[in-house]
């Protein structure tokens, strides 16, 4: 068992003293500022993006990939940025620089690469998802707020990798996830994850969604997006028995939820590989 208690342990506690994860992704930002400008031309969020030419390449990789479809190649962030929108790009630039955050864990019962693969499929099921319900004002952060969902774990994992271990053997036992952590640790990583994104000083729709996901009652501002987030995990996880039973409330058949899985299949290895490069 744990020498921590709950009853001592915070989330301030769980963020104190270490720069590298409460520093957020300073590229994401310069471009956040450069697209709510009215006064910058859009091309300067190019030429932010152009510094760093390894973030540059993923990038053009990720928009020439199944991911968009586009039918002719596309050759710098400029046209990119045209193609696809400036919120997209700088969702995708997020998505990127967190993955190469936390691209690896201490030893322990869950791998980046495995924690990776599920998020990215969470991503693309609710972007997909989106095209089959009433979309949220603010479609583009679908995708970076299902990316993102578990981002609390690998904090966890990063921070209390004992604890996480417990909260992991728990699980296996047959305990909830999120009862468990609440045991072991004194809260949730879905409330760790919130708490990280408002340290980023991320947008308020990626927060929520993270805070919310394991809330189906939420009628907060956010509801629609943290329902099709929470949705597309639950898809992500049933995949493979493609039993859509406990998805008929909402809507969701058999038929739709096979288009979503093959969908999801169909782009998944090709942005993976960009999203998290063999290492």
């Amino acid at each position: 068992m744990s020498s921590v208690s709950p009853a001592d342990f915070t989330l301030a506690d769980l963020f104190r003293g270490n720069l590298q994860l409460t520093s957020p992704p300073a590229i994401y930002f310069q471009l956040k500022n450069i697209i709510e400008d009215p006064n910058r031309p859009i091309s300067d969020a190019g030429q932010i993006i152009d510094k760093d030419p390894a973030l540059s390449m993923r990038l053009l990789k990720l928009v020439n990939s199944a991911f968009f479809g586009f039918p002719a190649r596309i050759t710098t962030i400029n046209h990119a940025i045209n193609l696809v929108g400036a919120e997209e790009l700088q969702n995708l630039v997020l998505g990127t620089l967190v993955i190469e955050k936390f691209s690896s864990l201490p030893g322990g019962m869950l791998t980046a690469h495995e924690f990776w693969a599920m998020s990215l499929r969470c991503a693309l099921s609710a972007k997909e998802l989106a095209n089959y319900w009433e979309k949220p004002s603010d479609t583009e952060s679908l995708f970076i707020c299902g990316l993102l969902h578990d981002i609390g774990k690998l904090v966890f994992y990063n921070r209390i990798p004992e604890l996480a271990r417990e909260v992991g053997l728990f699980v296996e036992s047959g305990y909830a996830e999120v009862d468990a952590e609440r045991h072991i640790i004194g809260f949730d990583h879905y409330q760790a994850g919130a708490y990280l994104s408002r340290l980023w000083n991320l947008p308020g729709i990626i927060g929520e969604t993270i805070a919310q996901h394991a809330s189906p009652d939420y009628q907060g501002p956010y509801k629609k997006a943290a329902d099709i987030v929470r949705t597309a995990d639950l898809i992500n996880k049933m995949e493979f028995s493609l039993d859509a039973t406990c998805l008929e409330p909402i809507g969701i058949s058999d038929s739709l939820l096979s288009q979503i899985v093959d969908k999801v299949h169909d782009q998944f290895e090709d942005i993976f590989a960009v999203f998290y490069p063999a290492r």
